[in-house]
């Protein structure tokens, strides 16, 4: 019997997409969001191809290109002392279908928000945060004690999930050794439509434009053993993030010199999770596998998980949806995850042989074989989980 009603909990981007898929497909949502109001959190985004099919298939890629979205051109890795390119990965090769773009994310909610209103999500402000119990009729238990019933709830309120915790018990985070400031900037830099990783030993610098190029946002990265507390807008002094990329020069460095406000973000590892649906309830997005930052990949695997979800709940019964739902969705993340974690490494090479070798034989992939190092990404790029093939 098909499912008639769900709640999602959480109103951030796998919340929102989760809540525009299902009721795209005829099922009455309610999304209960603990904040006020659901707006701008964070900064800029990377949407992949495998992110922008799932717009597509939402009819919502127009309107991101409308409100500004960048097309990425290329990928450039750049030396930290002067701006010296090392390699670049071009991103128009290939990827005439489902173009990358570079997404304010205030812009991204906007769009999934409004998908969400068209299609009648009931959309509930100022609920204080709460947890799913999986049963023939799950419900959420709210901070207060109170209860909401529905047939089917998700939960998308990210890596401090509650309801993650009572599925699988909690799983304490681990400090990676890095942490991330993020800034945005103007564009007085004649940045092009490309994202710049700028490698220094032991850090790194991510910069693409927004909103039609009148911005620079910027992922500043630095390995250290001082733990810092994960969160998105922890206030950090700019003056800090300097001290932490001096010796950075060429346009990293005058980026980096034109930040007045950032914040700081301890980056901490999770476990993918064990179970992600239990009788009714599931998981998505970094409630299911947070990831770090280094592949780009948070806002499209939430993406990926909303559409795949709804997909399976339309067309099987309720059990038998879920936990296809995770067998399709789990080898996914994990590979992402995973390779992710192998970015960091590379970034951050110290100075030596291995620098020397690592950067020289991408800078002659990059001459001899550039259409080999894009492919090396296709399994990540081309995969379109809205392809009924």
């Amino acid at each position: 019997m098909p499912v008639s009603n769900a709640i999602v909990i959480g109103g951030g981007i796998g919340g929102l997409a989760t809540a525009a898929s299902l009721s795209q497909r005829g099922m009455a949502v309610t999304l209960l969001e603990q904040a006020a109001s659901i707006g701008e959190v964070g900064a800029g985004l990377q949407i992949s191809p495998n992110g922008m099919a799932v717009l597509r298939a939402m009819g919502l890629d127009t309107k991101l290109a409308a409100k500004g979205a960048v097309r990425a051109q290329a990928v450039v890795l750049r030396d930290y002392r002067a701006g010296k390119q090392v390699a670049r990965l071009d991103l128009m090769r290939g990827q005439a279908d489902y173009p990358y773009m570079f997404v304010h994310r205030a812009d991204l909610i906007d769009l999934l928000l409004g998908a969400a209103k068209r299609n009648n999500v009931s959309i509930e402000l100022g609920i204080p945060a709460g947890y799913a119990i999986p049963g023939k009729l799950p419900q959420v238990r709210l901070k207060d004690e109170s209860l909401w019933r529905a047939e089917l709830i998700v939960d998308a309120s990210g890596i401090h999930s509650k309801t993650r915790a009572w599925l699988n018990s909690a799983n304490a985070p681990r400090f990676s050794g890095q942490v991330a400031w993020r800034a945005v900037v103007p564009n007085r830099f004649d940045h092009p439509n490309e994202a710049h990783v700028t490698m220094g030993p032991g850090r790194h610098l991510v910069s693409y434009p927004l909103r039609g190029g009148t911005l620079v946002n910027l992922v500043a990265v630095e390995e250290r053993t001082t733990w810092a507390p994960e969160g998105w807008s922890i206030a950090d002094d700019p003056a800090y993030l300097r001290k932490a990329f001096f010796g950075f020069g060429g346009r990293a460095a005058e980026m980096i010199a034109a930040v007045e406000t950032c914040t700081l973000w301890g980056l901490h590892l999770h476990p993918v999770a064990r179970i992600w649906q239990q009788n009714g309830v599931a998981l998505v997005g970094d409630a299911a596998h947070p990831t770090l930052p280094f592949l780009a990949q948070g806002a499209n695997m939430a993406l990926e998980d909303a559409w795949t979800l709804a997909d399976c709940v339309l067309n099987q019964p309720m059990d038998a949806a879920l936990q296809r739902y995770q067998d399709i969705r789990k080898p996914r993340a994990r590979r992402v995850i995973k390779a992710a974690q192998g970015n960091a490494a590379r970034y951050h090479l110290q100075h030596g042989i291995k620098r020397f070798a690592a950067h020289t034989g991408l800078r002659i992939a990059s001459k001899l074989a550039p259409g080999a190092m894009i492919g090396a990404f296709d399994w990540l790029y081309h995969h379109d989980v809205t392809d009924k093939k």
